[in-house]
């Protein structure tokens, strides 16, 4: 051999390696066989129908036999297969089964786009029998195919009908994929929106299992005079209720679909899945990069002939095109919401009670649309859980809270004095709220801190300063360890003892503390350091409300070892009200207090008696 020669050697493909790969890496089911031969056959039929376009096509299934015996036979009356075709399309891998000249198309089917579609069916089966006859001529023939890559084809002596009949035998341990009652939910699911009926044969009783084709699906202007028909259709595709629907569709027209809005409030994480079809034929049941993320408050069903599927079809590529496509349909469907404002505001309301979270998530992406929708945003409050345009029309002050914290330090008071106090601390409720100002720049809109409370508060009279004095410093005392000051005020609602505030300062302490707590010995120290640093000027507050009851009685008794244990108790308890958790010297307050009450209650029971 002359070394300046380089020898060139084919690739060689091992059939049964590339079967095992499908079946157990590619695809996520052996049932895909089915959407195989599902698009084999309409692809066959759509070809025939460029020839005549009133040909009617038909999908034809049977199982005949049972268990491992079983047989099943999926017919077509497509364009047919001659020699030819058959050497290009069955036997090559990889080969494109739409023409230059364009007599036989498929341009999404898996033939078409991969050249292994009919090689799924070996995940059932161990042979592959087809019969087949080419409208444009020549004889009938049968086609027979094995696993281990060899092939053979007889010319049949009887003439057949134009179209393709393929037979699968059952394979040990696939009898689920020859079940009647299966193959009738699979052939279903994936033949749902096909243009052309299938029909399941079974124990001799005939059943077409694909729903008519609606004309609304071509024309969605017609769905709002059809609201009762649309929703059937999404309730039987999606298989459960449905409260309302959206229609969506791609500047392009070809991707459209209908966004079905679900009849329960769904969590901000909950998995997003759609329904999405392409050129009729079911892609994917659990599409989740469709819809932008604020969408995850509707399930849709979605039609396209312009997506890319993966090589197992069963998603999509993340391309330019889908991210296309999943703008448009968010833009879509924030559309028709907003033209539910102008044409039908309780219907919208009726959306946003159900799905306040993902209203607010839209409306802080887009001033307009939160223009068009914030007087239906519901927010909790001082005065229940109320709209906000119901608030802005009582209102002509409204506070809110930066945080959930805030506002349950300060909800008591407000809602006893009419303060109207929004809680902001909820994603998405506190910038929708800074935002309101900007709408109405004659109404007071501004965040309430906890400190700032005080204002709603009524001082004591200087002849109650000068008599509580004393007691309110050894009230400071008992708390000095906890950075805490007591304050004596009078306040609304009298049954409401007391009131914790700190500041911003003082949470950053309080949660150095409980980081201490748990921390290494040497991260301990470094975090001790930082708190020591803020000590000097940080401290919270303990509101004493002297229009209770209990507040009255404790300062009112000369007692003053029963006002420490009380104040600090006060202490604690507002702590837990407020939802703070309790480092180590507090909950050790606690436990000593109530065993000190305890102790008190006995020896006073002692004293009087026994009381039983």
């Amino acid at each position: 051999m002359n070394p300046h020669m380089q020898e060139e050697f084919r690739f060689q493909v091992d059939l049964s390696g590339m079967i095992n790969i499908l079946s157990n890496h590619l695809y996520s089911s052996p049932k895909v066989f089915l959407r195989e031969l599902l698009q084999n056959a309409v692809d066959a039929i759509t070809a025939m129908r460029e020839r005549d376009a009133s040909y009617p096509g038909q999908v034809r299934a049977e199982v005949i036999g049972t268990g491992s015996s079983a047989t099943l036979a999926v017919e077509d009356n497509g364009i047919g297969l001659t020699e030819e075709d058959i050497h290009e399309f069955l036997a090559m891998i990889g080969q494109s089964s739409k023409r230059k000249d364009g007599k036989l198309v498929g341009e999404t089917s898996f033939i078409g786009r991969f050249g292994i579609g009919l090689l799924s069916c070996f995940m059932v089966s161990d042979e592959i029998v087809l019969l087949t006859r080419s409208a444009k001529g020549g004889p009938s023939l049968e086609w027979r195919g094995k696993p281990d890559g060899t092939y053979s084809i007889r010319k049949l002596e009887n003439e057949l009908s134009f179209g393709t009949k393929v037979y699968l035998r059952c394979k040990p341990g696939c009898e689920l994929y020859f079940d009647p009652a299966n193959l009738e939910e699979w052939l279903s699911d994936y033949g749902a929106l096909l243009p052309y009926p299938v029909v399941l044969e079974s124990e001799g009783v005939s059943k077409t299992i694909n729903i008519p084709h609606p004309d609304w699906m071509n024309d969605l202007s017609l769905v709002r005079r059809r609201r009762e028909e649309v929703q059937k259709f999404g309730e039987q595709l999606l298989g459960e209720p449905v409260h309302d629907f959206i229609p969506l569709s791609s500047s392009s027209g070809r991707t459209s679909g209908i966004a079905y809005i679900l009849p329960y409030s769904v969590n901000l994480s909950a998995k997003r899945s759609h329904r999405v079809y392409l050129k009729h034929m079911l892609v994917s049941e659990s599409a989740e990069n469709i819809l932008p993320d604020w969408a995850f408050f509707v399930k849709c069903v979605i039609w396209t002939d312009e997506l890319q599927p993966t090589a197992s079809r069963e998603h999509f590529y993340e391309n330019e095109k889908l991210e296309t496509v999943r703008t448009e349909l968010g833009e879509s469907l924030r559309r028709e919401l907003m033209n539910l404002a102008d044409q039908d505001p309780e219907r919208l309301k009726g959306i946003i009670q159900l799905h306040a979270l993902s209203m607010k998530a839209l409306a802080v992406e887009d001033e307009t649309f939160f223009r068009m929708i914030h007087r239906w945003l519901p927010f909790e409050s001082s005065y229940g859980r109320r709209d906000l345009g119901e608030l802005l029309d009582e209102n002509d002050e409204l506070y809110f809270t930066l945080t959930l914290d805030e506002y349950r330090q300060i909800m008591h008071v407000a809602a006893a004095q009419s303060l109207p106090v929004i809680n902001g601390g909820y994603v998405y409720d506190a910038g929708l709220l800074e935002g309101v100002q900007r709408l109405y720049p004659r109404k007071k809109i501004e965040r309430l801190l906890p400190e700032d409370v005080s204002f709603s508060f009524t001082d004591l009279t200087p002849e109650e300063r000068r008599q509580y004095y004393e007691l309110i410093r050894e009230g400071d005392i008992a708390l000095q360890p906890f950075r805490c000051r007591v304050q004596l005020q009078r306040f609304k609602p009298a049954a409401l003892p007391s009131l914790f505030t700190l500041s911003k300062e003082s949470s950053d302490l309080r949660s150095l503390i409980a980081a201490e707590e748990v921390s290494t010995t040497e991260l301990s120290s470094i975090l001790n350091s930082l708190g020591a640093s803020h000590q000097e000027q940080v401290y919270s507050t303990l509101y004493l409300n002297l229009d209770n009851e209990v507040i009255a009685r404790v300062f009112g008794s000369n007692h003053h070892g029963i006002l420490r244990a009380a104040i600090e108790m006060l202490y604690v308890n507002a702590l837990m009200m407020g939802h703070y958790p309790l480092n180590r010297k507090e909950m050790q307050v606690l436990n000593e207090g109530i065993l000190r009450f305890i102790d008190l209650g006995l020896s006073q029971a002692d004293k009087g008696g026994d009381n039983e």
